[in-house]
């Protein structure tokens, strides 16, 4: 499973810092285009925003497969042994329902309804269905996060790993 994990973290972390380099330079020629040409570009914000919406659900899927995200841990914290191993795979199934339910389920919908209908953005003419495919996409990454986290947390409890 560490294999899979490492090519999913490295993955999901080059992906997001390419993301966040071109918003950089995007931001850097809307700046630039409109302080010292005086004529700022029209696509550049349009372009900033649906980066902006990329790098936070991809950056997110990223966060939770690292367990960096916010969490509170009264209860995990004070648990040991099996009972903190049950907990944590508890904690994991919600985690996965969540994100196959709301984030890919949801997610997918949203993207057909935009496709369906049409839209598209003011500038840049894009279809929103290809900005809004990051929702499904992230869900489907912490889907797979938690899947690993569960494994884990199954095989230590088998093992009786305290």
């Amino acid at each position: 499973m560490t294999h899979t994990r490492k090519v999913l973290d490295r993955s999901l972390s080059t992906l997001v810092a390419l993301l966040m380099a071109v918003l950089v330079l995007d931001v850097l020629w809307q700046v630039f285009t409109r302080f010292i040409l005086g004529d700022p570009s029209s696509w550049t914000e349009e372009v900033a925003r649906y980066l902006m919406i990329w790098v936070g659900l991809i950056g997110a899927a990223y966060a939770a497969g690292r367990r960096m995200h916010l969490s509170v841990d009264l209860l995990p914290g004070k648990l040991t042994g099996n009972r903190a191993h049950i907990l944590r795979i508890v904690i994991e199934s919600f985690v996965l329902i969540f994100a196959l339910a709301a984030l890919f389920a949801g997610g997918l919908r949203l993207v057909w309804v935009m496709l369906t209908l049409g839209q598209t953005s003011a500038s840049l003419q894009l279809p929103l269905g290809y900005v809004y495919l990051a929702v499904p996409l992230s869900g489907l990454f912490i889907a797979w996060y938690a899947i690993l986290d569960l494994m884990d947390e199954v095989n230590e409890l088998r093992n009786g790993n305290r």
